[in-house]
């Protein structure tokens, strides 16, 4: 390994992990939309053993554009570890000494799980086959979840330790809670809400239009050789604004130009901001789908536990909810403030269910999350091991 690498990658909890898939080969898999699905493919990965009484699983889910490779390293030469490699990993909070970490990437992701980039099963007429596209149906965050327990129960974990997840993993978290309450011991969601607001769901149409608007898009029809990686990347743009914070973006670039040499009143890009925005959105369109852009964003938007869960209450959403709960929040996020994470927390409350909340002081936005944080740490690390020191039975691994 080179110098390079070590000094990107952790070497006391290096992890050398292997993306795993796993099918459920029942046909007719009925969606939130009445459509069916078949031969559904899911990516994950886990971390850590499994121990004999199967009680030491946590689940861990991923936000917007994540995916199931949440810590560690493929190999010896890779210099980029997992999401959230600052929080997985032995010794670390989610210490994979203790428990048996599962990450999937989620149904309509485009990172090795079932999407519109995916091809269609084979007809029993033709051996020609096509990826989805737009005919792929449209999926729910409870679309998601209901195809993550066929992952666990595939282990045969009757109960998980811990649902964790931010963003879009929180909502996720939530939908665990209130959809197979027996199955969940405790629940962390973070930097999320129950429903989307108005602000959120525009944010999310207006990068939507932007992929639309790009011609290589054709109705979701392109190809490998023809992307709308314009769309996408303005796509990205509009997603990564809503992730800072105004205080961060001022501390980091303010009003800095790149150079002040090249100084000129042009429709360059001249400022520090603008630049990094660019770089960001070209990144992205190299590692993402256009089309699962558009059907995750929608299933985030159509996300609202109170309508599905609760008959508009947010008291009956968690009324056979037994978990406990850990929830998070951000000073300086403005995509899911913290009056939504209140929300939660007064419905858990009113249920007599136990849950500690904390709003963390932050100014690096709605990403704080994914970012080191000592006090993050500390307050997930404790609360797993209280939801831990509960639980009796033989550790030994199998």
């Amino acid at each position: 390994m080179n110098k390079s690498t070590v000094n990107k990658i952790d070497e006391a909890s290096l992890l050398i992990i292997e993306k795993q898939f796993f099918h459920i080969k029942e046909k007719d898999f009925t969606l939130q939309c009445g459509k069916k699905l078949d031969d559904i493919t899911i990516a994950y990965e886990t971390f850590g053993k499994l121990n004999r009484e199967k009680n030491n699983a946590i689940l861990v889910l991923h936000a917007l554009t994540g995916d199931s490779h949440a810590a560690g390293i493929y190999d010896i030469t890779d210099e980029k570890p997992g999401w959230w490699d600052i929080m997985i990993g032995p010794a670390k909070a989610i210490d994979t000494d203790k428990y048996f970490v599962i990450c999937s990437n989620i149904l309509g992701g485009c990172m090795g799980s079932t999407g519109p980039s995916s091809l269609k099963p084979p007809h029993t007429t033709s051996d020609k086959q096509e990826c989805y596209g737009m005919n792929f149906p449209v999926v729910t965050v409870a679309d998601m979840v209901r195809v993550q327990k066929r992952l666990i129960d595939h282990f045969n974990i009757k109960q998980l330790l811990s649902v964790i997840g931010g963003s879009l993993g929180g909502m996720q978290a939530l939908e665990w809670s209130v959809r197979y309450p027996n199955m969940v011991k405790s629940a962390i969601p973070l930097a999320t809400t129950m429903k989307h607001s108005a602000l959120s769901i525009a944010f999310n149409e207006v990068a939507r239009q932007a992929i639309k608007s790009d011609p290589n898009w054709n109705n979701g029809n392109y190809t490998k050789n023809k992307k709308p990686d314009l769309g996408l990347s303005v796509a990205r743009m509009i997603g990564h604004i809503t992730y800072l914070s105004d205080e961060s973006m001022r501390q980091k670039f303010g009003r800095r130009l790149q150079s002040e040499k090249d100084l000129s009143l042009s429709f360059d890009s001249q400022f520090q901001i603008e630049s990094y925005l660019q770089y960001q959105g070209k990144k992205f369109v190299n590692r993402f789908d256009a089309n699962s852009f558009l059907y995750i964003t929608k299933a985030a938007d159509y996300f609202d536990l109170e309508k599905q869960h609760g008959k508009g209450s947010s008291v009956e959403v968690f009324s056979k909810t037994t978990a406990r709960f850990l929830v998070v929040s951000y000073s300086s996020d403005w995509l899911y403030p913290t009056h939504e994470s209140k929300a939660i927390v007064t419905a858990l409350k009113k249920n007599k269910i136990d849950v500690s909340f904390c709003e963390i002081e932050s100014d690096l936005g709605h990403d704080a999350f994914l970012l080191p944080d000592k006090q993050l740490n500390k307050m997930i690390k404790g609360f797993l091991t209280s939801i831990d020191d509960e639980i009796t039975g033989d550790k030994n691994e199998i």
